[in-house]
């Protein structure tokens, strides 16, 4: 079992904003576990919280850009990516102002400061989606295309295509998360020169200079645009290098331009709340063709765990037969809807029933067509729950269970005679005064059959 991380203990850094030109301080905090990335905006009333959910997503334009409530975070990429890339799985990332520092433009810094405090382990498994099938987003317009298949691990492939001489067409792999650090996280942002035109004059790379975005210069540069930009980046003069780059940076690889496109993608993936064990390959990646995919894959993994089916050994000797069953709850047949208790904890158990012909209800439910009432499924499920809630006191034979609420109740599929039910009862919150909340889920045939949240409290027979 791979556990959650989180940070060992806070660190800050400072910078601008490279949108907004704005300094900038962030904090990076430990976080408790299943919190998983949260922007917290410590100069807005209430220091409000945006979780890094893909469906936060309102904007791709020059970053990937989430709003929650009025309360926006800009350019998240870099510091989910370096996040990610350092293993870690909860984090609080406080903030007094929308974007996070730009730094070099690329995730160097931030790996930086993760590595100086440091990350441990925390008591909880890690989750981890396992791709079983291709999954596939194609953004139409631009061709764009992201896939995912099955892999034993997280890789990463991206390929780009720019369709200038300045920048030919460029691959960039990672085999491995490990090798994110050292291979991935110094790679820097960058931008064409007629972007870049367009940004200038719209005043939307007010924190940017030579030093943390490559600019690719693909078109021959105008005397004004000369001083423009020597404005923008405060330099006295501007040159272009034999390989068609501004002046003052130094390549960190020859195809860094991929590499940072990489980056984006493992970045704008953090946004599905989940690790992926699957391949990702993406064709000329972008921030909204990341986005859009990883709400995609967000929908379907949501999908999939409502309707995980656990898996039990039905054949192994149970916990607690039918007899010891009895022993703790009052109800006997025909209305004792339990057979067997396959496991407990102190937060959850498992029952089962096997469904036979001779049920009584199947008289008149239906005749010629026997279907297992529904409520009857609901009833063995807080049977299955009663069980666990009465396991916490010493003399359960004197207690009796009884229902208080049933919330989001569905029927999934029919149950039929032959039919072997499951029932999987978990605590959403501790027992306190002898009152139960659970989620409560039954399976049939590999299948979720219903479920619901059920609320019941034990009370002394008198």
């Amino acid at each position: 079992m791979v556990k959650q991380t989180t940070i060992k203990s806070p660190i800050s850094l400072k910078g601008v904003g490279l949108h907004t030109g704005k300094e900038v301080t962030m904090t990076f905090k430990p976080a408790p576990v299943n919190n998983g990335y949260t922007f917290v905006r410590v100069d807005l009333e209430g220091q409000p919280i945006v979780e890094a959910d893909a469906n936060y997503v309102v904007n791709t334009q020059r970053g990937t850009n989430l709003e929650k409530k009025g309360v926006k975070i800009q350019t998240s990429e870099h510091v989910l990516a370096a996040f990610v890339g350092c293993d870690v799985d909860n984090v609080i990332i406080e903030l007094d102002a929308s974007e996070p520092p730009i730094m070099d433009g690329s995730s160097k810094f931030f790996v930086e400061a993760i590595e100086e405090v440091g990350v441990e382990e925390q008591d909880a498994e890690r989750k981890v989606y396992t791709v079983k099938e291709v999954i596939s987003y194609t953004d139409e317009t631009t061709g764009s295309e992201i896939i995912v298949m099955p892999s034993e691990e997280y890789q990463v492939t991206a390929m780009v295509d720019f369709g200038t001489k300045v920048l030919a067409t460029q691959n960039a792999t990672l085999k491995n998360i490990k090798e994110f650090k050292t291979e991935i996280a110094n790679s820097r942002t960058f931008s064409f020169l007629h972007e870049l035109e367009t940004l200038l004059n719209n005043g939307l790379i007010k924190g940017g200079d030579l030093n943390n975005a490559i600019v690719y210069v693909d078109k021959e540069i105008s005397p004004e645009t000369m001083e423009n930009l020597k404005t923008a980046f405060g330099k006295d003069s501007i040159s272009i290098k034999p390989n068609g780059i501004l002046d003052n940076l130094t390549l960190h690889h020859p195809n860094e331009a991929a590499r940072h496109k990489l980056l984006d993608v493992i970045g704008d993936l953090a946004l599905v709340g989940t690790r992926i064990k699957g391949k990702i390959i993406a064709n000329k990646p972008g921030h909204f063709v990341n986005t859009q995919f990883a709400k995609k894959l967000s929908k379907i993994i949501k999908i999939e765990q409502r309707n995980h089916v656990p898996e039990f050994d039905l054949h192994k000797e149970p916990l607690m037969d039918v007899n010891k069953i009895m022993s703790m709850l009052p109800h006997r047949p025909p209305f004792l809807l339990v057979d067997k208790i396959l496991e407990m904890s102190e937060t959850h158990v498992v029952g089962l029933k096997n469904v036979t012909m001779n049920e009584g209800f199947f008289v008149g439910h239906f005749p010629g067509a026997p279907v297992m009432p529904g409520v009857l499924m609901v009833e063995a499920m807080a049977q299955t729950g009663g069980i666990l809630i009465l396991s916490s006191v010493p003399d359960p034979e004197n207690y009796l269970t009884y229902f208080m609420k049933i919330d989001n109740v569905r029927f999934k599929q029919k149950v039929m005679p032959g039919d072997t039910l499951v029932f999987k009862c978990d605590l959403i919150s501790p027992i306190r005064r002898g009152i139960c909340h659970m989620q409560a889920n039954a399976y049939a045939n590999g299948k979720l059959v219903a479920e619901a949240e059920l609320m019941a409290q034990i009370v002394k027979n008198n």
